[in-house]
């Protein structure tokens, strides 16, 4: 299954769930698209809730169904729990980085300046949004593509960072300083479902 590129709200809706972590895409209409959308639609089966738990996530980082399987299969190589390690390692690809730092506004958006060229890992060029980044590795543009306008207004618009990235106004660069603790990741997500997904 390829990664999804349709309208974000929709799907949001659709799950319930805001996949842009902002609650603008559901705040305004709380409820299933469709005709029939503001009916209660039916119970779902224990397959069925984990099944959606795992869209969510999938829609939330952009993955595509083979991609998000593989970071699934990997963080089942670590050490700590599978499901927090599955998170760890969604939140360390490049793409992901990107947008926490907050030269894009949207995954989306990170994604499309990471394929395009416009940035580095450690002074290199790197162009592959699921290149995974290491804790101290630093985050950076190309020197013409810090003057891009989506990329100004999308610092500007920033209220606040997570606390394992941190930013350098002067050189404009970000730092991926540790993986997340759990507490700091999105606390609608029940990763133990996506765990029973995956191991029936």
């Amino acid at each position: 299954m390829s990664r999804y590129t349709g309208p974000s709200f929709r799907k949001s809706r659709r799950l319930g769930f805001s996949i842009l972590e902002t609650g603008k895409d559901i705040a305004r209409k709380p409820y299933i698209p469709g005709q029939h959308g503001k009916k209660r639609g039916k119970k779902l089966s224990n397959y069925g809730i984990q099944l959606q738990e795992k869209q969510k996530v999938r829609f939330m980082y952009g993955l595509s169904e083979k991609q998000f399987k593989k970071t699934f299969l990997d963080a089942g190589k670590l050490k700590g729990v599978h499901g927090e390690d599955f998170l760890k390692l969604l939140e360390s690809r490049l793409d992901n980085v990107v947008y926490r730092i907050g030269f894009a506004s949207t995954r989306n958006a990170a994604r499309q300046l990471v394929n395009h060229g416009h940035v580095t890992v450690n002074g290199n060029k790197v162009d592959i949004p699921s290149y995974r980044v290491k804790p101290g590795d630093v985050i950076g543009l190309k020197e013409r593509s810090k003057e891009l306008t989506v990329v100004k207004s999308s610092l500007e618009a920033l209220n606040n960072r997570v606390e394992f990235v941190t930013f350098d106004d002067a050189s404009m660069t970000g730092t991926f300083v540790r993986y997340p603790e759990r507490s700091e990741l999105n606390a609608d997500i029940n990763e133990a479902l996506i765990v029973e997904f995956y191991n029936k």
